[in-house]
């Protein structure tokens, strides 16, 4: 017993291994139908078959695992239509919270928000996809936390962990980081302004937008990958 905690303990976490193996899903390096076998994630990963289950659950929950009686775990089919009901979800939540914060939003969130936002220009400006992607989250839980109710940020956080590998694809498209960048600089002005429409009509269309840029990455549109690239902990 004290041997299979140790491997829990020491190899990748949970978290980890839901964020690499939902990018491979979303970017078609797993195909839609194929399996994904416990034994083998398990020795990638280095960890015990526990938190390679408890992965596939959180993907499951996420729609991009299907996971069969007696027969194991496979690559979901994520529709388009899916995909799309869930970024307009995702992109009512994001207005409430914009007009919240436009409304609620203390001084000095309101500081450290532009703060935060005007550096990352840097990052776009670098091409630092990888630190702008960081960046990206969180000026989005900002937004959720300024909004200051309880009950709509752990309903827009929740929406937004379900779409994470989408969201996250989309900053492999050319010229995306800038144009996120302008995105998110229409939904800070209307903030700074006190403007609760303003704010919210501009976090719904930098959703809406996401979505149309992530829709390339739906599954079940995904092109065959040329190559399989192993599943890492990266």
């Amino acid at each position: 017993m004290s041997a299979k905690r140790g491997l829990i303990r020491s190899g990748t976490t949970v978290d980890q291994m839901v964020r690499a193996i939902g990018d491979r899903i979303v970017t078609g390096v797993l195909r839609p139908g194929e399996k994904l076998d416990e034994v083998s994630l398990a020795a990638r990963f280095e960890v015990s078959r526990t938190p390679v289950r408890e992965a596939l659950g959180q993907l499951s929950a996420m729609g991009l695992v299907e996971r069969r009686p007696n027969r194991g775990a496979i690559v979901a089919v994520v529709t388009q239509e899916h995909l799309t009901s869930m970024f307009e979800s995702m992109a009512e939540l994001e207005g409430i919270c914009a007009r919240l914060c436009a409304e609620r939003m203390t001084g000095s969130e309101r500081r450290a928000l532009e703060t935060e936002h005007q550096a990352s220009a840097r990052l776009v400006r670098l091409g630092a996809e990888e630190d702008y992607e960081y960046f990206n989250t969180e000026f989005h839980s900002r937004l959720y936390r300024g909004a200051h109710s309880t009950h709509i940020q752990e309903l827009t956080a929740t929406t937004r962990s379900r779409l994470a590998p989408f969201r996250r694809a989309q900053f492999r498209l050319a010229g995306r980081l800038a144009k996120s960048w302008q995105e998110h600089d229409a939904i800070v002005t209307a903030i700074l302004r006190g403007d609760g429409a303003a704010a919210g009509k501009a976090a719904r269309d930098h959703v809406s937008i996401v979505s149309e840029a992530s829709a390339v990455f739906a599954v079940g549109d995904q092109p065959k990958a040329a190559t399989m690239t192993p599943v890492t902990s990266g």
